[in-house]
């Protein structure tokens, strides 16, 4: 049988947490129970920021132009403004509002539901 320590020789020691066991073993421990404190995923945050700002500006030229406020050549290329607009504000919203929600605690919103970049 091969001694404990040669298991974990190939990973830093620094990486791997251990904690002490009851000496009555029923198969479990109080560690396991505990709730980690939440990710917030602030790139993806910041990228929602970013998409609903962007939105949000294309929405509102898009509606100006076809509103006749700009002197527009080619009425045909406005709207599309205000559709690229409408899909980069959408996701941007969507994400804001999830992470709005769970900064506030609100019961079936939490930062999972935002994907991460970290990986």
């Amino acid at each position: 049988m091969p001694a404990r320590n040669t298991v974990t020789s190939g990973m830093p020691s620094s990486k791997v947490r251990y904690s002490k066991l009851a000496n009555d073993d029923n198969g479990y421990i109080d560690l396991q129970f505990k709730k980690s404190p939440p990710k917030v995923p602030y790139k993806a945050i910041a990228l929602a920021v970013v998409l609903f700002l962007i939105g949000s500006l294309l929405i509102i030229i898009g509606a100006l132009l076809l509103a006749g406020y700009f002197e527009v050549t080619h009425r045909d290329r406005t709207v599309p403004i205000l559709i690229i607009g409408i899909l980069v504000f959408l996701p941007g919203f969507y994400h804001l509002r999830i992470a709005y929600y769970a900064s506030k605690g609100y019961r079936g919103y939490s930062y999972d539901d935002i994907p991460d970049f970290d990986d």
